[in-house]
């Protein structure tokens, strides 16, 4: 996925704000879904949803005004109710910008973790990046 840097992304000093990078995995993760026939909006009206339940990022470079930023998104480990993603962000001459990872629960209507259901479970892990 590619993100272009806009001057709203930006912090006082010129560099990519750290938080918008939250916003940025999120856009590469639903677009991970996307790509394999899964849709977040489909889930929820099925009761179920992914929910983020821990994030790392390392912040190895800075990125800003104008970069076009890259992230590669892949699972890594996929979990009775959870998905392990992990991303790797670099900028248009290849320098990486973040490292990051995410762990989603999948959650019932009541928020309790629930099993992924086997139909998403295989798009995800056949179809890893």
């Amino acid at each position: 996925m590619k993100i272009k840097i806009y001057y709203h992304h930006t912090d006082c000093g010129g560099v990519v704000y750290y938080a918008k990078y939250l916003e940025f995995l999120e856009d590469a993760r639903t677009g991970f879904f996307e790509n394999r026939g899964i849709l977040i909006k489909e889930l929820v009206k099925q009761g179920m949803q992914f929910v983020v339940a821990r994030q790392e990022i390392d912040y190895k470079s800075p990125a800003f005004y104008a970069d076009i930023l890259s992230i590669d998104t892949r699972v890594t480990e996929v979990g009775r109710a959870k998905i392990d993603f992990a991303y790797e962000i670099k900028n248009q001459n290849n320098q990486i910008i973040s490292t990051a990872r995410t762990i989603m629960v999948c959650v019932n209507g009541n928020f309790k973790p629930q099993a992924i259901p086997g139909e998403i479970r295989n798009k995800l892990v056949l179809q890893k990046l």
